[in-house]
């Protein structure tokens, strides 16, 4: 590629997952909230769509959850065009059925985290609707992709600060309120891209039980890095096809998710 890309269409990777295409153009990218956590790299999948990837946390994993850096992640990815996103993560199943290699496709979310900048409105009267924090376009299209590997459709995901895992006594309380599964990044990357009119959906897969589900179980780092990497190839095939065949026109109400509002900033 050589001339200035402009894909509608993002992939932000998770624990594991650093790079999507092959033959890609690297494209740094400067933002009022800084670096992202690397270039962003554009390549195309079958059919010739250019998609656009970012490591959420570094192509070396330099960033732990706590301290990526959401707000340029997502205004970088605007910037060059993208307009929806898809954000595959690691997570811990809270409740039994929700075993390691479980994908699943989340649509509420439970913010647990205490220290994270979840913004970009820091002045003015800017209250965006979240009460439906996923796209529900991306999500039919994410289910859609994962038909074959019966993913579960819907579920709460609970979003904690990192970098520990959770205590046993934790765990049990997030699985008795019903929760599905928890992870450290689900947000603020998700009311971030609301801000800023972006369509988001991501896809879980369950790397482990969490804490409070097995007794005498605890969840290891390098089990959960095993697992995810055991099946990343697959969910790499996966969202390659999906991104490649997913509807670019926007049916949806997440374009108009600030219409009417007085801004403080002005979206890229």
């Amino acid at each position: 590629m050589t001339s200035t890309p402009s894909p509608a269409v993002g992939v932000i990777g998770g624990s594991g997952f650093y790079t999507f295409l092959d033959d890609v153009q690297h494209v740094s990218i400067d933002t009022p909230y800084g670096a992202p956590s690397a270039p962003i790299a554009v390549g195309t999948v079958d059919g010739g769509r250019e998609v656009a990837f970012l490591p959420r946390h570094g192509r070396h994993h330099e960033f732990p959850a706590h301290k990526v850096n959401y707000r340029a992640n997502l205004w970088a990815l605007r910037s060059i065009g993208v307009r929806q996103i898809l954000a595959p993560c690691a997570v811990g199943g809270l409740q039994e059925a929700y075993g390691p290699g479980t994908f699943v496709v989340p649509d509420q979310l439970v913010d647990r985290t205490t220290g994270r900048i979840q913004t970009y409105y820091d002045s003015g009267a800017c209250h965006i609707s979240f009460g439906d924090p996923y796209c529900p376009q991306l999500r039919g299209e994410l289910l859609a992709g994962l038909a074959d590997s019966s993913p579960v459709d819907g579920g709460a995901m609970v979003i904690i600060e990192g970098p520990r895992f959770s205590t046993r006594a934790e765990s049990r309380w997030y699985a008795d309120q019903g929760w599905a599964i928890v992870n450290m990044t689900g947000h603020p990357e998700a009311v971030l891209a609301r801000e800023l009119a972006l369509c988001y959906a991501t896809v879980a897969l369950v790397t482990d039980h969490d804490a409070g589900v097995e007794a005498g179980t605890a969840v290891n780092q390098a089990d959960v890095f095993k697992v995810f990497a055991t099946h990343t190839d697959h969910l790499r095939d996966l969202l390659r096809a999906t991104t490649a065949t997913m509807d670019l026109a926007r049916g949806c109400d997440c374009g108009q998710s600030v219409d009417g509002m007085d801004l403080p900033i002005e979206l890229p």
